[in-house]
């Protein structure tokens, strides 16, 4: 079955996937802060090599999938006190995405799914909302992989699971497989590991990163990450993905 990039395909190339069973997925990044190597496109370009994994799977599994471009653009307070970051509020995310997901249905698409890349709990939680608006119209089904969530998080890394994972090992890696060009490797070289866990610090009331314990916008150990753990992170997240829209 086809997998087509819908910003790079015609509208007759489109039109012809119009059989009933049409995977959307929509990547879920943001603009912001990734410590002092990773560019602030980090989780675009991890939310992509999801899709894109994802995409792959689900079209051996008869499945035509369009992977639509990243949404860029999203809630990130966390970030907010770095320069470079751009935060919009939740709530027009969560009406952004409901709004594609009502279009994409016009033109027969069947499943909505969304590689999330973004952790941001305000992000998190605009998505959710979005699947709630997006499940009571009941004209796409909404698929959604909370990656910090069971049974999801258990497959990912030892870092991830630790919560001292933003712009650190996990991710990292990730970029050092799909856009070398844009890690700073020198830089991450010299970064010494933050173990403080952003996930221990959302559940305590921190707000920020700088509350958080990230002082530069990062937290695990970016001097770990490697390509090879990237690709392997990537199978792993493409995986999750189709195992998700397959499973529903």
């Amino acid at each position: 079955m086809a997998v087509l990039r819908l910003v790079e395909a015609t509208w007759r190339e489109v039109h012809e996937l119009r059989d009933g069973r049409i995977v959307a997925i929509l990547p879920v990044g943001a603009t912001e802060a990734h410590g002092p190597h990773l560019p602030l496109s980090t989780d675009n370009i991890i939310a992509e090599a999801m899709a894109t994994a994802g995409g792959d799977l689900l079209s051996t599994q008869g499945r035509d999938v369009l992977i639509l471009p990243v949404l860029g653009y999203t809630a990130a307070p966390f970030a907010s006190g770095f320069s470079g970051t751009v935060t919009v509020s939740p709530e027009t995310v969560t009406s952004l995405v409901a709004d594609i997901a009502a279009s994409l249905a016009e033109r027969g698409v069947e499943t909505l799914a969304i590689a999330n890349a973004h952790l941001d709990p305000a992000n998190l939680a605009s998505l959710y909302a979005a699947a709630e608006r997006v499940g009571a119209t009941g004209a796409v089904r909404f698929v959604f992989p909370d990656l910090t969530r069971k049974p999801w998080a258990l497959r990912l890394t030892e870092e991830f699971l630790s919560g001292a994972c933003h712009a650190g090992q996990y991710e990292g890696s990730i970029v050092a497989a799909e856009r070398p060009d844009l890690f700073r490797t020198d830089i991450a070289a010299s970064l010494p590991p933050n173990p403080s866990s952003l996930s221990d610090a959302i559940r305590g009331g921190r707000h920020t990163f700088e509350e958080s314990g990230g002082p530069e916008a990062y937290f695990g150990d970016p001097a770990a990450a490697t390509a090879e753990e990237g690709r392997r992170t990537i199978e792993i997240l493409g995986g999750i993905l189709a195992e998700a829209v397959l499973g529903e």
